[in-house]
């Protein structure tokens, strides 16, 4: 007989009646849904709504979880489409860059320097250039490399085929590479060199 997790039995209670039972859901996911929607929104007061908005629609439609992915990932999938409904409502506040020409040599010239310091070091400096990225890059490369989710479960949440889904990561990805390339700081080039 198959163990059921935590998330299931308290589902289970609250499907059955028991509406306090969704605090501890709550308590369990907000950091989660609220990181999310900090990172696509860069708006604490609109990530607070956003995650708000979030549970609401959870505990409303919770008797649609079918229990096919897990539960984080089903709330992840409605916590993403708010933030995208609340960038497209407010489409003007929002300035997406155009895609630079990146060159081969300069990919793998920064990629070199990337490798070459510190895993600490590395992480600072591409949280840092991920905030120069469009609101969906940004989010797709968090997902993947931060929040360590498969593809699987980004095609999930984002709805996005498999082959699209690579399309945008490699896209994002190179995006990243240049602006690590011209947001590195001019000390850390020197430092460890150019091939």
């Amino acid at each position: 007989m198959a163990i059921i997790n935590n998330d299931q039995t308290y589902i289970e209670k609250i499907l059955q009646g028991n509406t306090n039972a969704f605090a501890f859901l709550v308590e369990k996911y907000k950091v989660m849904v609220f990181s999310l929607a900090l990172k696509m929104l860069k708006n604490k007061e609109e990530a607070e709504e956003v995650s708000q908005d979030t549970f609401i629609k959870a505990y409303k439609n919770l008797s649609k979880f079918k229990g096919d992915s897990k539960f984080s990932t089903w709330l992840y999938k409605i916590a993403y489409r708010n933030c995208l409904d609340n960038l497209k409502k407010n489409k003007e506040r929002y300035v997406v860059d155009t895609i630079d020409e990146v060159t081969i040599h300069k990919i793998s010239s920064t990629e070199d320097i990337l490798e070459s310091i510190s895993r600490k070091e590395r992480a600072i400096v591409i949280k840092k250039c991920l905030n120069d990225l469009p609101e969906e890059e940004r989010t797709l490369l968090w997902m993947f490399y931060f929040d360590e989710l498969n593809l699987k479960e980004i095609m999930e949440i984002t709805g996005l085929s498999s082959s699209n889904l690579k399309v945008k990561l490699h896209r994002a990805r190179k995006r990243l590479v240049s602006v690590v390339e011209k947001n590195v700081e001019p000390e850390l080039i020197n430092h460890y060199g150019r091939k």
